[in-house]
């Protein structure tokens, strides 16, 4: 039978991990040697500066957006005032003050509508009592005692009064 016991199947593995901890050392001795010469000093002051200006422009860019979102009137026009928080959770308050708006606006115009029809049932109310006036005075006219003794002339009859009283029947 045979022996091998020169396998190891983590070996590959090993050797890599071993092959980075070398590249590792390497590069930890170089930067050593870089901060113990001066050269890094320099670097690591430029990139905290540029990290330090980076910082300050984007809290003015926040700033400016949080002044720019902080003005009522604005939030409201470019719709964003919908998108907070305190606005999402009184969605269905919204909708239902929308919906009385609406309502209010649709009974508005209705009654509107209905003062309209009055005022125009109301002057032609007038116009007919005017009209039954004036019927009436020309029934007065024709039917009135002068009137009626005028025609009785004309056709020649006398006018004269029962000479009975009227009787009322029971």
């Amino acid at each position: 039978m045979y022996h091998d016991t020169d396998f190891n199947p983590n070996r590959e593995r090993e050797e890599q991990e071993a092959a980075e901890r070398e590249a590792l050392a390497r590069t930890i001795r170089r930067e050593v040697l870089r901060v113990n010469s001066g050269e890094a000093d320099e670097e690591i002051r430029a990139e905290r500066e540029q990290m330090e200006a980076e910082r300050q422009a984007r809290e003015a860019e926040e700033e400016k957006s949080r002044r720019r979102n902080a003005s009522l009137w604005r939030q409201m026009f470019s719709g964003r005032i919908l998108v907070h928080d305190t606005v999402r959770e009184n969605y269905r308050y919204i909708a239902i003050i929308a919906a009385m708006f609406l309502l209010s606006i649709a009974v508005l115009f209705w009654t509107l509508s209905l003062d309209i029809t009055f005022a125009r049932l109301d002057s032609e109310v007038q116009l007919l009592h005017e009209r039954s006036i004036r019927l009436q005075e020309e029934c007065y006219r024709h039917s009135s005692h002068s009137a009626i003794v005028e025609r009785m002339q004309e056709r020649d009859m006398k006018l004269y009064d029962p000479l009975r009283p009227n009787e009322v029947i029971e």
